[in-house]
Formats: structure tokens, sequence, C-alpha cells
């Protein structure tokens, strides 16, 4: 009996100090998307669209917002435009003035991108009455 026990607990010793054979992974192959290229005038207008939209509620604004400050660009002043009307349209004053903390946060080291913007969306920002970061002195803390 401990004959047996014996011989089972050495052949399960040596199974493990048996070295096992090692399975190599098949090399990954790349699996490109063969959609349709969106061009920047199509980028473009999906997002005005969006954003122009009349029953825009808030939780699309800032859904919508997040989903294209995520991409690795800083939108277009007519992208910004429809956001800031869309803001205007719900009354929501911290949302436009956080869209243009955004874009100046994403404009990163580029000093010259922010300006221009705020240059091209001024009339915009007098017509709806939004004032820049810069102007409510936020810009600072």
């Amino acid at each position: 009996m401990f004959r047996a026990v014996f011989r089972l607990s050495a052949t399960g010793a040596r199974s493990l100090a048996r070295s096992r054979a090692c399975y190599t992974a098949p090399l990954a192959s790349r699996c490109y998307s063969h959609g349709k290229v969106e061009s920047d005038e199509e980028f473009d207008a999906r997002w005005v669209t969006y954003f122009s939209k009349p029953d825009i509620d808030a939780w699309e604004l800032r859904k919508g917002m997040n989903t294209l400050i995520g991409y690795d660009l800083v939108p277009e002043a007519k992208i910004l435009e429809s956001a800031l009307r869309a803001c205007r349209r719900l009354n929501d004053l911290a949302s436009a003035v956080r869209i243009l903390e955004a874009v100046k946060d994403k404009a990163g080291p580029h000093k010259d991108i922010y300006p221009y913007l705020i240059q091209e969306l001024k009339p915009t920002l007098s017509e709806l009455g939004i004032s820049t970061p810069e102007e409510l002195g936020i810009d600072k803390l």
C-alpha cells in the first residue's frame, strides 16, 4: 500500500520536474479596416450636424465633446461654434467655458492655435454672450 502511494507521488514529482514544451503564439497579424476613409470636410460636417441637433441634451453635449477632445486633433472653429451654440440653447454657460478650456489644453505647447481659435470664435462668443476663461480670470488658477 505504501509502495503504491510512493510510486504515485514519485511519478507526480517527476511530471512536475519535467520541462513542458513551450508553445509559441502565432505572429500577430494586422487587421486593417477596409471601410471608407472620412475626409476632413466630412468629419467637420458630421460634428457640426451632431451639435446642431435641435433636441440635443446636456448629456449628449458632454458626450460629444468628450469624444471630440479624445481625438488626436484640435477641433476646427466651425465645430466649436456649433458646440457653443448648443451650450447656449441649453443655457449651459459652464459647459461653454469648459469647452474653451479643453481646447486651450488640447492645443498644448502650440501657443498660436488657441489665440487663432478665439479670434475666429470672437463674433460668435460676442453674439452668444459667452466670456473666455481669460476674461473671467479663471485661467490663472
